[in-house]
């Protein structure tokens, strides 16, 4: 599912209408409709609720009249708090208003601060509000009357019904920018908009609906529009029961290169992961004197003793058998728990060039790799990197602040620089394929923010990479699980308590619902 920003709804809006010839009086009547329709999922009885819908001038204001229409021809006394003056309302919404006010709805036309005072106290009485102030074109803070007005919806008790986006929140960004409604539910028009999908804006959404309008579903499919919700619809091909006729050859070999002293953990739950993710076989290169630790705990993994330092990190030494152990492998998992140690460092930046298949870089070799970032242009493809915001920053050499407030421009252009993909760690974690294009995984938690967390996703990435041909929905696909496990971990444990183990725990039954679902 497309995620958009006002430019590019306004341009599918222009399509709909002037090419395809779906009037803009029908899209709002569709609109008015789904709105109500949703209204009613929540109010099964809306003729017992104080209604006030609050409208402004144009398209959004249009809609809300529309909603006040149909509740009022559903017995509902809705009341209107119209702010401008009926001469101020054009095109399809002054139709709206027209005929609002020939059937005998009543609008109250709020032209100041002074009047507004006046009739304020109809938004505090009622159960049920109706916020269709400004949609998606809006770029600037409210400010004066409308500002006023937000501010008095937000102290009302009422359950507040958003018509397309909370007014006061601009669809372009996931920032705050002024004032702005605090919605219960928000009926989204034909698609989301960045601004319902991420946090802080996403928590002024409340529950988000996306209302279908009649826009035909072929305007989404344009290259142009590069953003997407993963919807669960996309990724279960990849939980279809398995052919009968297979061995744990047919589900491919990783192997890992993670561990050191101290940090054996990162090693069992990366390779744990993995095989629960589904990999036939998976095996662990790690310090020798690590190997006993990595290699209790889970009787499944095979290990392999690499050449380590005094202080128990991978060697430099090790490069060469590193190198013979790959030759028969499938993908390469390599960094969670390695250290950043002198020698570690050397022997994974003189790893890198020399693989020749899939490769998953995470936590210590990203780190590595910050030093030298640009021997990611140099290297053969596949290259998936799997950083939290503080390593992304370290790999730009900007701050996780920077990263944080501008993650949905710089990932994609990291990934097209470098030619990688891009799994950007976090709530709604992002992925970015090396055309830039960028996907928004939905499902997961605060829960999962805790030690081991990004060495159990690694896992499970590299382990759907060895097992299916399509590099990006196998990405996809574990990312979505990745979450989904974590759900699951979270509504039976509850958020604070979850742990790493804890979503490789819930792995096979997170699975297996989705099997039965395929």
């Amino acid at each position: 599912m497309k995620v958009l920003n006002a430019e590019q709804m306004k341009n599918i809006d222009r399509q709909t209408i002037k090419e395809i010839g779906i009037l803009g009086p029908v899209l709002m009547e569709n609109a008015g409709i789904q709105i109500v329709k949703a209204l009613k999922s929540k109010f099964p009885e809306p003729q017992r609720e104080r209604i006030v819908i609050v409208t402004g001038r144009g398209n959004n204001g249009g809609d809300g009249l529309v909603v006040a229409r149909h509740l009022f021809n559903q017995d509902c006394q809705p009341l209107v708090l119209l702010l401008g003056t009926e001469q101020e309302v054009k095109g399809d919404a002054a139709l709206n208003l027209r005929i609002a006010q020939r059937i005998g709805i009543e609008i109250l036309k709020i032209t100041s601060a002074k009047v507004w005072d006046k009739h304020k106290t109809e938004v505090s009485k009622a159960t049920l509000l109706v916020d269709a102030i400004f949609g998606t074109g809006l770029t600037k803070p409210v400010k004066g009357l409308y500002a006023k007005v937000i501010e008095d919806m937000n102290k009302s008790k009422a359950y507040t019904i958003a018509v397309d986006i909370p007014s006061g929140l601009s669809s372009d960004t996931y920032q705050i920018i002024g004032p702005c409604v605090k919605a219960d539910l928000t009926v989204t028009l034909a698609a989301p908009k960045i601004a319902h999908v991420f946090p802080p804006a996403e928590d002024r959404v409340g529950e988000l609906v996306i209302a279908e309008i009649s826009v035909p579903r072929f305007l989404f499919e344009d290259d142009k529009l590069r953003l997407e919700l993963v919807e669960k619809k996309d990724i279960l091909p990849y939980f279809k029961k398995r052919m009968k006729d297979t061995h744990k050859g047919t589900y491919g070999h990783l192997f890992i290169v993670s561990g050191s002293f101290g940090k054996t953990g990162a090693a069992v739950m990366a390779g744990k992961a993995a095989l629960k993710m589904g990999a036939g076989l998976v095996t662990i290169g790690t310090p020798q004197s690590c190997l006993p630790i990595v290699a209790r705990p889970v009787v499944e993994l095979m290990t392999e003793p690499l050449s380590e330092t005094a202080e128990g990190t991978i060697s430099v030494e090790a490069l060469e058998k590193t190198i013979a152990l790959l030759r028969d492998k499938d993908a390469l998992l390599i960094g969670p728990g390695i250290s950043t140690h002198r020698s570690t460092a050397e022997f994974v930046l003189s790893l890198l060039p020399q693989l020749k298949l899939p490769t998953v870089i995470d936590a210590d070799a990203l780190n590595i790799l910050a030093s030298k970032p640009e021997i990611l242009k140099s290297l053969r493809k596949p290259i998936i990197i799997t950083p939290h915001p503080g390593e992304f920053a370290r790999l730009l050499r900007v701050s996780t602040r920077d990263v944080l407030e501008r993650k949905l421009e710089l990932v994609p252009e990291f990934s097209e620089k470098h030619g990688v993909y891009l799994v950007l760690k976090s709530y709604k974690t992002l992925i970015s394929n090396p055309e830039g294009k960028v996907f928004i995984n939905p499902t997961g938690n605060p829960g999962m923010a805790t030690a081991g967390s990004g060495d159990v996703l690694s896992g499970m990435i590299a382990s759907m990479i060895v097992q299916e041909k399509n590099l990006l929905e196998a990405i996809l696909a574990a990312v979505y699980v990745h979450g989904l496990s974590g759900d699951v971990g979270a509504e039976k444990l509850g958020e604070k308590s979850l742990t790493a183990g804890n979503i490789i725990n819930f792995l096979p039954r997170t699975i297996k619902q989705l099997e039965s679902e395929t």
